[in-house]
């Protein structure tokens, strides 16, 4: 029921359009060939910069396609144009040169499709029919040789709800011959009001805010074939929290909806709550070289970066896990010199006993009032000590009696995913895992930047009649931070207004946010 819930969430989102990026369609010879291909080019890269600045958006776009064939090629560039949209400032160069392109409505660019459907016996077409298009003619596409196409256009963000959504196709780069060797999406927004939520549905991005108003959003992979459109979603706000609602209801069944709520990025000091912290630092002997150093340079960039009335502590394990205050001390300078001193001189050596390292992280009294996170970071199973991860889940739960959060960083491929996967559904927390190829300091210090500052715990969301929701996930919900989004999909019943109130505690006091929101009939 998830994965359904899942789905048809993001199928939501989706709904409203249909677009493809631009492609090069090869006609058949004049010579019948056995099994002609409409696609038999290669994308090189794809590279893309999006300039937003309050609704209007501009698009650059770069690609080069590669003539793998023995034979000089004529194709055509088509570029479908979101439905709905209107395009300005057009503009291509193939091969550095200006290049006029025709623009077809709906009506011929279908019979243009058809054409290549019946040609090639490719229905994969079929789904642009609907779309107007760009069309160039190419020649001549030399054997073994490569075809830059640069273009631009300019277009105004549909806004609903507030909501602003921006949407680029990347779905057509499943049509490339072979993965393409680079791809990527950068997209600069800038607001003429505070940004609140920014959310991509469809890929992992990298979403860095410069200030309230100002924030890059970024999607990069390699040797990837795209076969999704790239989604981004963002609106504005003046106040402390924002919100946003997407819903999709079909008229026979209950609806779903996806929600976002983010904080505003500039807290005073006297709004975020104070926190204890406990870093926990795997140093056996297989944490050599790389990692450790990676690890070590990740866990002083945290306390360097603590709250001036946090509390602390930095615990290392390998055979035996020691603590260095042997409790949590003021993020005074001091303290925070004498722990990146203790960092700095750590050295791999022995087994990994995770459980005398857990069991010393979740024993220190926490206050009621400020929120207790362990960052637990390791690279092995553990050999010394309780290893069944059953027993050791168990021990957790009997002694974590102060329901401290333990974030895991599974850390290379030897892990036990299943142990740090318990670990953080039963402490209400995330983890995550770093490959051998990834950079764990940029890795983890991305993470810390996010729990940093929190600004609402014990999360809980309500709902004013006539909605009743079901279904919600994540439950239970994760505590808010400074600078990151609670997002929630789910089911409904009924439709109209209704009133969704964000509830949570700072410094142990009450919190109540409420947003008017419409759930849609159909």
């Amino acid at each position: 029921m998830l994965k359904k819930i899942l789905v048809f969430s993001l199928f939501l989102i989706a709904v409203n359009l249909l677009v493809a990026d631009g492609f090069i369609v090869i006609p058949p010879p004049h010579q019948p060939i056995t099994n002609p291909q409409p696609f038999p080019l290669e994308v090189v890269y794809h590279h893309v910069s999006v300039d937003i600045d309050g609704q209007a958006a501009t698009t650059h776009i770069d690609q080069v396609f590669y003539n793998p064939t023995s034979s000089r090629l004529e194709g055509y560039y088509i570029f479908p144009i979101p439905k709905g949209a209107v395009l300005k400032d057009f503009t291509m160069f193939i091969n550095g040169k200006e290049t006029p392109a025709e623009l077809l409505p709906a009506d011929k660019a279908r019979k243009i499709y058809e054409d290549i459907v019946r040609q090639m016996k490719d229905p994969a077409l079929l789904e642009y029919n609907e779309l107007g298009i760009f069309k160039v003619r190419i020649f001549p596409i030399e054997p073994h040789s490569e075809k830059k196409v640069t273009m631009s256009y300019r277009e105004i963000l549909n806004e609903d709800n507030g909501t602003m959504e921006y949407l680029y196709p990347l779905n057509t780069e499943k049509f490339s011959s072979k993965p393409l060797k680079d791809v990527s999406v950068k997209v600069e927004i800038k607001s003429p009001k505070k940004l609140k939520n920014i959310y991509c549905p469809t890929h992992e991005v990298d979403i860095v805010r410069h200030d309230e108003m100002n924030a890059v959003v970024s999607y990069e992979e390699t040797n990837a074939r795209p076969d999704t459109d790239f989604k981004l979603y963002f609106d504005t706000s003046s106040d402390k929290f924002g919100l946003s609602l997407l819903t999709y209801k079909n008229p026979a069944e209950d609806g779903y909806f996806f929600l976002s709520a983010t904080p505003a990025l500039q807290f005073d000091d006297a709004e975020i709550n104070a926190k204890d912290i406990t870093f926990v630092l795997d140093v056996s002997g297989s944490m050599a070289d790389k990692k450790l150093k990676q690890a070590k340079q990740a866990l002083i960039y945290c306390i360097e970066n603590l709250n001036k009335d946090d509390r602390f502590e930095v615990i290392r394990f390998s055979t035996e896990a020691y603590g260095l205050f042997k409790k949590l001390s003021p993020a005074t300078r001091e303290n925070m010199d004498s722990a990146e001193d203790f960092v700095r001189k750590l050295t791999p050596v022995g087994g990994t006993n995770i459980e005398e390292a857990l069991t010393m992280a979740i024993k220190p009294e926490s206050s009621p009032d400020r929120p207790h996170m362990v960052i637990f970071m390791t690279d092995g199973k553990p050999t010394i000590g309780e290893k069944d991860e059953d027993k050791l889940i168990e021990k957790i739960k009997r002694t974590n009696k102060n329901n401290i959060r333990i974030f895991t960083f599974g850390i290379g491929n030897e892990i036990n995913t299943h142990l740090l996967d318990k670990i953080t559904e039963l402490t209400k927390a995330t983890r995550s895992y770093i490959s051998p190829e990834e950079d764990i300091e940029i890795k983890i210090s991305n993470f810390y930047d996010k729990v940093q500052s929190p600004v609402l715990t014990d999360v809980v969301l309500s709902y004013k009649d006539p909605i009743n929701v079901y279904q919600e996930y994540p439950q239970p919900l994760p505590d808010i931070f400074k600078g990151s989004n609670l997002t929630i999909l789910g089911r409904y019943e009924n439709h109209g207004n209704s009133k969704v109130t964000v509830s949570g505690k700072l410094k142990g006091k009450e919190m109540n946010y409420q947003f008017p929101v419409y759930f849609a009939m159909n």
